[in-house]
Order: structure tokens, then C-alpha cells, then sequence
């Protein structure tokens, strides 16, 4: 079981945050130097691209990785998405949010996460351009920039700020749309950051009060699991379920407007075209 597993250090002794938050930083700094400017670009589907910059930061996180940690596993968005998720496996998500990075929208993260048998177990989430880096060790809290994450203590949906975003599925982002449409005013805001990883870990240390996606791969969300559970929030798929990294859809945020959120969504099933959980 995960809970049983000691968390391993690195071959030079050092801890797998510590590397985690290292190659997370240093990634973030690689990132930064092919910020706007012009990208060798391939199209992987409406809205899915890919920069030169996205394999080379992949490729610093994998070897600065692999240096450390040469018998566990890799599971990426560009190089690696097959990989198994049994034993020790880094799960990389080396720019998440290229949509925004290619459009110069300083809106992006390198997102990291450790698990064992699926369970994340340390978690990095980096935002380069604002210098923020989210972490959290299983049993240990979230923190951001070496401060505790703090949630918001709101009880209901209509007292929340809410995040959401589309993903690359057109009719689950029509759905999500949709379920936008049918809950607004009865919300104080909505927000679409492009980006799920920055999602989950400002829904992590209050910034968001909920936060939904219905399309979501493992690097986008193995990070956020841990990262919202570790600062007392709650984390389900869209219909209340347990989440693991192979969920594609979550909710997350405050305890009580979570569970406020879910009871709405209940009421409004019918309204709402919900897609099916996978």
C-alpha cells in the first residue's frame, strides 16, 4: 500500500521534493527563455499544440530525474504517456498550458508529481512567471513559496469563486459550458486559466473556492490530487467518486462548497449533460 511506502531519496541523498522542487524551478527558468518568442510549432489536435520548448524542457526534467532516481518509472504528456503506473513513477507535465505560452499569455506551469501504485505522493506545481512554486510531501501540508496553503472557509457554491476549464474534448467542453451557463449569477465569478495544473493548486491554497475539469490527463492532475488534499481540501471526480491520476474529471476546492457544489450539481443532473466517468 502507498500509505506503508517510504518515500525514497535520491541517489546523492537527497529527497524527492527537493528534487522535485529543483527540476521544477529549473524547467520553469528553461520555459522562461523561449517565452514569446518564435516557436516551432505542431498542431496535435484543435487547440493542442506542442512547442520545441515543450520537448526541451521535458527532456531537462527526465534527465535531471533520471540522474537521481535511475530505477523509477516516467509517465509525460510528450515522450512517455504510455508508461505504466505500478512502482515508483514521475509523472511530468513539462509546460502545462501551452495554448497560453504559445499566444504569450503568462499563464503556464511545470507540474511534477511522485507516486507510488498511482497514489501521489510528493507533488510540485511552478509557476515561472509569477514565481510561485506549490509543493507538498504526503502526511506534511501544501505550501506555497515555503508558506502553508490556506483554503477559504466558504459554505456555499454562491459564495464561491469558481474555476473551470475545457480541455481538448469539444462535447465535454460544450458540457462544461453549458453547466456554466445553467449555474451563473448563482456564483461570485467564473475564471478559464488554460491551464488545469495552475487550477487544481490555486484551488489548493484558496485562490479558487471550486474547480472543475471534465478532461484531464495523469500530468495534469497527479500533482493537484495531493496538492489539495494535503491542504485540507476536498478532491472527487464531477459525480463525488474517489479521484486518482487516471481521472478525467474533478472537482475540487473547499470542503463545504465542494460538497455544496455537488449537491447542486445533483439537483440540476437532468440539465446539465454530464459526461460519463471513464
Amino acid at each position: 500500500m502507498t500509505s506503508a511506502a517510504v518515500i525514497p531519496a535520491g541517489r546523492s541523498g537527497t529527497s524527492a521534493l527537493d528534487v522535485a522542487r529543483r527540476c521544477a524551478e529549473d524547467a520553469g527558468r528553461r520555459a522562461l527563455d523561449g517565452f514569446r518568442k518564435p516557436h516551432n510549432i505542431t498542431v496535435k489536435g484543435r487547440g493542442d499544440l506542442l512547442t520545441e520548448t515543450d520537448l526541451a524542457v521535458e527532456r531537462l526534467v527526465h534527465e535531471a530525474i533520471a540522474e537521481e532516481f535511475p530505477d523509477h518509472g516516467m509517465l509525460s504528456e510528450e515522450t512517455a504517456s504510455g508508461a505504466a503506473s505500478d512502482g515508483w513513477v514521475w509523472v511530468v507535465d513539462p509546460i502545462d498550458g501551452t495554448r497560453n505560452f504559445v499566444s504569450g499569455i503568462p499563464f503556464f506551469c511545470v507540474n511534477i508529481a511522485l507516486c507510488h501504485d498511482g497514489e501521489p505522493v510528493v507533488a510540485v506545481t511552478h509557476d515561472p512567471n509569477h514565481a510561485e512554486t506549490y509543493y507538498a510531501e504526503r502526511g506534511c501540508g501544501t505550501f506555497v513559496n515555503g508558506e502553508p496553503a490556506r483554503l477559504r472557509d466558504v459554505e456555499t457554491v454562491a459564495d464561491s469563486v469558481l474555476g473551470l476549464d475545457l480541455g481538448y474534448d469539444d462535447e465535454r467542453a460544450r458540457a462544461m459550458l453549458h453547466l456554466a451557463h445553467q449555474l451563473f449569477p448563482g456564483v461570485q465569478s467564473l475564471r478559464v486559466p488554460g491551464s488545469a495544473a495552475l487550477g487544481l493548486a490555486y484551488a489548493a491554497c484558496g485562490r479558487y473556492d471550486i474547480f472543475l475539469h471534465h478532461y484531464l490527463y495523469p500530468w495534469d492532475i497527479a500533482a493537484g490530487i495531493l496538492l489539495v488534499r494535503e491542504a485540507g481540501g476536498a478532491i472527487t471526480t464531477h459525480s463525488g467518486g474517489p479521484v486518482d491520476i487516471r481521472s478525467r474529471t474533478v472537482v475540487a476546492g473547499a470542503p463545504k462548497a465542494h460538497a455544496d457544489f455537488l449537491r447542486w450539481q445533483d439537483q440540476h443532473r437532468d440539465e446539465l449533460e454530464l459526461p460519463e466517468e471513464e
